[in-house]
């Protein structure tokens, strides 16, 4: 984000007739006052061919445009703002550079989904990662704005391949039970780098050197290349059994376990390939696509509403931003605790309505109350994190793993898309400042409501096909059916009855899994599973 200084145009015209000047002699003679008294930031006095006596003894009265750049009084060192002169007529460009990098993350969940899918989990993090590195860096050394535009299109698009593909993998390896810890352990690490970030900016006010200074510790992940692994899961899926059985083995001898002779010759599971149009071809998928669509657009549209607004709530940038990360870190490590007792659907749904609540409250705060702006905003951001770190274990339980990268890049490929738009809802401020707000928490409330039409993940194994997701809906559907129906209320004592359900289900998993999902979760080979 840039941060608003003040200028005024650059009249060093008047200097060739009046070299001894003072800066507000200056500014008096050569830039017009505004209604409250301030000097001008856009406009100036046109330059004339007079003597200085002449122009003191009479004024200048035509006015335009900058024409010769701006003057920054108050700036020390070179931002982006004054380096590239992001103010008046150009001031928009701040919005639409953050909307080009949404579109890199849109791009980079195009491409890198489905090419995770079908070349491999570990090449797309690698790959990814060569590319945010170099382009990070790069972007120090751009000698215009658009070309920086195009920079961090570049680097969002790599960003969005990282942390899907990272997510996938994750999901992949651990065990039912610690599903939403690997996820939520990462989503903290976003976090902690976003207050580094802001501890960055506060010390390197230098933006060349702060975009290195954040961009060259990538490199130092490089080792990844050694030590990172392939999913298991998706090696079984594309039939190479025989790489999946070593890398299982490795595992197993890493946590100190043996594997019985028997479990990795268990008979091979023919998964037949998904492709994107299933997840709209096939009606039980189509409405857990659709849906999720809707959850990860209202998200994204009220994270980045809350988080691009972070200049105009009154207080210092760097303190908000501070405290914008420091939140997320209990957000984040509140959903396990959440996701395991109230589960997925409840917790997704519940967390939209109140992000939306917070921005619609904060419509109705007057501007003159900053701290309680703040406050708002502050729990604002601790709802989308949270609802986001459910949304993306939701919805990669929801998704089968044939179609599952797919589906979460096409899930981040809708919110990528609100990501875009929000910079450009923030322009609408300048016919009503409470109107961005209204769009960024009326979308969620709607969208929070549609997720309580989705079934429940929670102690589910990860299905592989497509076929098996549309059983695991139909069980889900019967089951709820037979749980909840005014005749087995009055035969069923309630806690007996859900004792029955948690173990029709565990049963379920069990057969369900097969041997391809039992691979990847023995606690024979996993200490924690």
């Amino acid at each position: 984000m840039l941060v608003d200084v003040p200028h005024y145009c650059n009249t060093s015209w008047i200097r060739a007739v009046g070299p001894n000047l003072t800066e507000d002699e200056l500014l008096n003679l050569t830039v017009p006052r505004g209604a409250s008294g301030a000097y001008e930031q856009c406009s100036m006095y046109s330059p004339v061919d007079r003597d200085l006596d002449s122009i003191v003894a009479y004024g200048l009265n035509a006015t335009q445009k900058c024409s010769n750049g701006w003057v920054y009084p108050s700036t020390q060192t070179p931002s982006l703002l004054t380096e590239f002169d992001l103010v008046c007529d150009k001031k928009d460009l701040n919005d639409i550079s953050q909307a080009i990098y949404m579109l890199g993350l849109l791009l980079g969940a195009m491409i890198f989904g489905p090419l995770s899918d079908r070349i491999g989990r570990r090449p797309v993090i690698l790959i990814s990662m060569l590319i945010q590195g170099l382009f990070g860096v790069g972007i120090a050394f751009v000698p215009h704005f658009y070309v920086y535009m195009a920079f961090r299109c570049v680097v969002g698009a790599s960003m969005s391949g990282i942390t899907m593909t990272i997510l996938a993998l994750a999901m992949e390896w651990v065990g039912v039970s610690y599903r939403p810890h690997a996820v939520l352990v990462s989503h903290c690490c976003f976090a902690i780098g976003q207050m580094i970030l802001a501890g960055l900016s506060y010390g390197i006010r230098n933006w060349r050197l702060l975009q290195i200074a954040g961009s060259v510790p990538i490199f130092a992940l490089f080792f990844y290349f050694w030590v990172l692994p392939e999913s298991a899961r998706w090696l079984m899926t594309k039939g190479r059994v025989e790489e999946a059985k070593k890398i299982l083995q490795k595992a197993a001898s890493m946590n100190k376990r043996t594997i019985p002779p028997g479990l990795l010759e268990q008979p091979e599971v023919q998964t037949k390939p998904g492709s994107t149009m299933d997840l709209f071809r096939k009606k039980h998928l189509c409405k857990v696509t659709l849906i999720m669509l809707c959850a990860w657009f209202a998200n994204s549209l009220a994270y980045y509403g809350i988080s691009l607004n972070v200049t105009n709530f009154g207080l210092d940038i760097y303190l908000t931003q501070l405290a914008f990360g420091a939140v997320e870190i209990p957000a984040r490590a509140s959903c396990i605790l959440l996701l395991q007792w109230f589960g997925r659907k409840k917790c997704q749904g519940f967390l939209l309505l109140l992000s939306g609540l917070v921005c619609l409250i904060i419509t109705g705060i007057p501007e003159d109350l900053p701290v309680v702006i703040t406050v708002l905003a502050i729990i604002g951001k601790f709802a989308t994190s949270a609802s986001f770190s459910t949304s993306y274990v939701y919805t990669a339980e929801l998704f089968p793993t044939v179609v599952r990268q797919t589906g979460v890049g096409l899930c981040s490929m809708s919110a990528r898309v609100a990501g875009i738009i929000a910079p450009l809802i923030r322009l609408l401020a300048r016919y009503h400042h409470s109107v961005p707000m209204a769009i960024f928490g009326s979308v969620p409330v709607l969208a929070g409501l549609l997720c309580f039409l989705l079934h429940e993940t929670r102690g589910m194994d990860l299905v592989d096909d497509t076929s098996a997701a549309l059983e695991q809906t139909h069980y889900f559907s019967h089951l709820s059916g037979m749980a909840f129906s005014p005749c087995h209320k009055n035969t069923v004592k309630k806690k007996k009855k859900k004792r029955i359900l948690k173990r029709l289900v565990k049963k379920y998993n069990e057969v369900l899994g097969g041997a391809a999902t039992g691979m990847c979760t023995d606690s024979r080979i996993f200490p924690v599973c």
